[in-house]
């Protein structure tokens, strides 16, 4: 599907060259995002199909990349984003679906029930979200499916229910805050007619923004490490191997949790546990992802001698030197990587007193994590990142990305918010991502190996709940 009419990149500045934060996420399966619709409000499904794809032409035509594909160069050995009109034909694959149940229940209850459950089907998930040809290139760089239940009414209209709304987006041209750039974009376009809205940032995609002496020689370097035959790409994970052996959960944390959590660990770090001229002051992030973490290390069996590691990404956008155009189109965050003690870490819990040691001890960690990566986003040996994460040990390794900044239920696409948004790419074994949720709440949705789950589970609520006076 083609943008809008009078949009076309035939103006001779029509490609985008890869940053070194984007050529490290080529070789990455895309980002893969949900959005169960519910309710009488929903069109019939030709009505609703004819509406979102008028919307997402609306979009397109002020994120125009998007309706191109990366593109491998052999003149110069890189890939780009190419938008040409005359070379790549711009547009983006959109996809018509209906899901049909395999159970006894009905189609319709069965996508009710993928909408309504806490723990995800995976495999069920990712039949509701396009896939994205990236493995040869020239690769697409976004793909839309709509998905209804296979059934119609007794009285033969067209009326649905509940209705998925699947994207996917390559990694290499977008990160988190960019993908969500976009579909505020797109839900301004379906409700007021146009993605530039007031209060919306319009996107640059000017890759110059992020100044780094070696860039050119750093894309190179990353390229050749993630995708050493660069017109073939060959994928770091295959998704039925992640998700084997594997259950996701997603958890709800209240605004009054995180406000308990967030004064338990300032409290404790007060009291001189751990000494307090080491630690941060305890962002929301800080203290639910310091929940997290000593959640899944006293879910696992490691000995409390040994070293556990959290990863979080932070966005560089205003730490970068000079700070670039916060409508920025492309990755830009930093990999910040905590380190503590197994035991440090399980101290407390929630069941003994009150003691909340190890939420302080994580919440440290993290914040010492966070505060060195942006002093000098782009100081260090920036050669030496994936080396480094590909050296640590992966059965103590968590990663937490997204944001409880991202207000995904805010995603209107002229029939109301969204009943359920998820993450659907499996791009990690032990991943848990974040989104913000109604009333000042964040969304937890948790991968782990099956065999930790209930353990999980069992510190989580024990910690989470605490003391939630406001």
């Amino acid at each position: 599907m083609p943008p809008a009419a009078g949009e076309s990149g035939d103006d001779g500045d029509d490609v985008v060259r890869l940053s070194f934060y984007d050529v490290m996420f080529v070789s990455m399966m895309p980002i893969q995002r949900l959005f169960f619709y519910e309710g009488a409000a929903l069109p019939p499904f030709p009505s609703l199909v004819g509406s979102l794809r008028s919307s997402l032409a609306a979009a397109l035509a002020a994120f125009l990349p998007l309706a191109g594909k990366l593109t491998f160069r052999a003149a110069l050995g890189d890939v780009v984003l190419d938008y040409s009109a005359a070379d790549v034909p711009p547009g983006v694959k959109f996809v018509e679906a209906e899901y049909g149940s395999s159970d006894e229940i009905s189609a319709f209850d069965a996508m009710r029930r993928l909408a309504g459950d806490v723990e995800h089907n995976v495999e069920a998930f990712m039949e509701l979200v396009p896939e994205l040809e990236v493995e040869q290139l020239p690769a697409p760089v976004l793909a839309v499916q709509v998905t209804r239940p296979a059934f119609r009414n007794d009285d033969g209209d067209d009326a649905v229910g509940v209705v998925a709304v699947g994207v996917s987006v390559h990694h290499a041209v977008a990160d988190g805050q960019s993908l969500w750039q976009f579909m505020k974009a797109w839900s301004a376009a379906a409700k007021v007619g146009s993605p530039a809205a007031p209060g919306l940032l319009p996107p640059t995609f000017d890759r110059a923004l992020i100044r780094h002496p070696r860039s050119e020689e750093l894309a190179s370097k990353f390229l050749q490490l993630s995708s050493p035959t660069l017109h073939e790409v060959k994928l770091s994970r295959v998704a039925a191997d992640v998700i084997k052996g594997q259950r996701t959960r997603t958890f709800l944390l209240r605004a009054d949790q995180i406000r308990s959590l967030k004064r338990r660990i300032s409290r404790r770090i007060a009291a001189g546990e751990p000494p307090r001229e080491t630690a941060s002051p305890v962002t929301a992030y800080v203290a639910i992802a310091s929940l997290v973490w000593t959640s899944v290390v006293r879910a696992k069996p490691h000995d409390a001698a040994d070293e556990a590691y959290l990863m979080v990404t932070a966005d560089c956008r205003r730490r970068l030197r000079p700070p670039i155009d916060p409508g920025y189109f492309g990755n830009c965050v930093a990999a910040c990587y905590a380190r503590a003690n197994v035991g440090a870490l399980r101290r407390g819990g929630g069941d003994n007193g009150g003691d909340d040691e190890g939420l302080a001890r994580a919440a440290a960690a993290i914040g010492a994590a966070i505060r060195e990566q942006l002093e000098d986003p782009l100081g260090g040996d920036i050669e030496g990142w994936l080396q480094f994460h590909l050296s640590l040990p992966a059965a103590r390794l968590t990663a937490v990305g997204s944001s409880h900044r991202f207000m995904a239920y805010e995603t209107d696409l002229g029939w109301g918010a969204p009943s359920r948004v998820e993450l659907v790419s499996p791009f990690a074994r032990e991943l848990v991502m974040l989104l913000g949720a109604a009333g000042g709440g964040v969304q937890v949705s948790v991968s782990l190996d099956e065999a930790h789950m209930d353990a999980f589970e069992t510190s989580w609520f024990q910690t989470a709940a605490g003391d939630v006076t406001v």
